[in-house]
């Protein structure tokens, strides 16, 4: 007797559920990444002297905002920032002599690592000829004119270059310079930069000057 017989189904095991301890990489759910760059930056201790005279001068900064953004030139080489704050200068204490005023600066300092020195192409052109052979000789048929050359490129160490963007003078301290999305840049840089605030209160008398500096801290770009 014959019985027939059918195959059963193979069974496939369903995929084990994912394991809540390992997270899926790359999702901005899970991942959202760093947070972006608004451009506050905190500010420095203010800076103090006291001068030979008894004067008390104060400079300092706060609200401040330093935020690279992309070059109107769109060179590889230049470095523009968006910059903001509010510097203040003061004079206290009871002196031994009289005051006339002062000035109050402003401004930032950019560091670039390397410098973009001399370019330089240095190249030659020839002249050639084609010809075919003929019997009797080489008849020219073309003139070419080869070209050749090479990019030379001279680096130069870093530097320090001071973008001063307010001088208040005043009659009586105290003093401020309030600054509001200020675009400053620096060209030539093949390196990475750094940007940092600074600010001096200059206090006069009639025979003196007493000058006191205000440095932000320094952001790496």
């Amino acid at each position: 007797m014959l019985a027939p017989i059918a195959a059963a189904p193979l069974a496939l095991a369903d995929p084990p559920p994912p394991d809540p301890a390992v997270q899926p990489v790359g999702d901005p759910a899970v991942d959202p990444g760093p947070p972006p760059d608004t451009g506050v930056v905190a500010s420095s201790e203010p800076g103090v002297v006291t001068t030979p005279d008894g004067w008390v001068l104060t400079v300092a900064a706060k609200d401040e905002t330093e935020l690279p953004v992309a070059p109107l030139t769109t060179a590889i080489s230049s470095r523009e920032y968006l910059v903001g704050g509010t510097f203040t200068g003061t004079v206290t204490g009871s002196g031994k002599t009289t005051l006339a005023g002062g000035v109050l600066e402003a401004g930032y300092q950019i560091g670039c690592g390397i410098e973009l020195g001399q370019v330089r192409l240095i190249g030659s052109v020839g002249i050639g000829t084609s010809g075919s052979n003929i019997t009797g000789g080489l008849i020219p048929t073309g003139i070419n004119f080869p070209i050749s050359g090479t990019l030379e490129i001279h680096l130069k160490p870093g530097s320090v270059t001071n973008v001063s963007v307010d001088k208040k003078t005043f009659k009586a301290a105290p003093a401020r310079v309030t600054l509001k999305d200020v675009h400053i840049k620096l060209d030539g840089c093949a390196g990475q930069s750094f940007l940092r605030s600074y600010a001096t209160l200059t206090s006069s008398t009639t025979d003196t000057d007493d000058v006191v500096a205000y440095y932000g801290v320094t952001k790496s770009v």
